[in-house]
């Protein structure tokens, strides 16, 4: 949108493009969070599968991985022998053990259409912002500096994605604002002008 405006395009055709962008852009995010979600969960499946191959095939070496890796923890003795039969005396255990302790791979709960399906509606939904207010002014013309307010709105949606990044990546609220409002805003500066040169180049000629 920043790109359309900065090549100063009519509010309509602003409309078209960043729906068509939107969609578009909204569609390839939530396949990309699929297939990386899909991705994880076949490599997760392939290597359980091969741990429980292991097992099979040479017990006592997989035994005594189990071993080391708690005697590593601090474990030693009989407590560490009690620990070593306890994990091995259920293969699913011991299997979800190794992959957890010796591969540090981690089965992803979360359906990959699912977690594609969120990614595609918090993609429009957060889209939408910057957008509304040319929507608005197509039906009530505002007669204000669309690009200003839209900009703003926009500014407050980074703030409230980096404020909910924050929070899921355990770091300080306003680093994580700060740091996609500053992203963000690269980015839309970048678009503008990239927009507004191609405008001045189609001129020229």
């Amino acid at each position: 949108m920043a790109g359309s405006v900065g090549a100063g395009l009519d509010s309509a055709i602003i409309i078209v493009l960043g729906f068509a962008n939107l969609l578009a852009d909204g569609f390839a995010m939530s396949v990309g969070a699929y297939l990386s979600s899909k991705s994880n969960k076949d490599n997760y499946q392939k290597y359980r599968q091969i741990e429980y191959q292991e097992i099979k095939d040479t017990p006592e070496d997989e035994r005594e991985e189990v071993r080391q890796i708690y005697r590593a923890k601090g474990f030693s003795g009989d407590l560490l022998e009690q620990v070593v039969q306890v994990i091995t005396s259920d293969k699913d255990r011991w299997v979800n053990d190794m992959m957890r302790e010796e591969l540090e791979m981690f089965d992803e709960d979360k359906s990959p259409i699912a977690i594609g399906a969120v990614t595609y509606i918090s993609f429009i939904f957060i889209g939408l912002i910057p957008l509304i207010i040319y929507v608005v002014d197509l039906f009530y013309p505002l007669n204000e500096n669309l690009f200003l307010i839209s900009s703003i709105l926009t500014a407050l949606g980074f703030l409230i994605i980096g404020l909910f990044k924050a929070h899921v990546n355990h770091t300080f609220y306003w680093k994580g604002m700060l740091e996609t409002l500053l992203l963000g805003g690269i980015a839309a500066v970048v678009a503008y002008y990239v927009g507004d040169l191609l405008q001045s180049l189609v001129t020229m000629h």
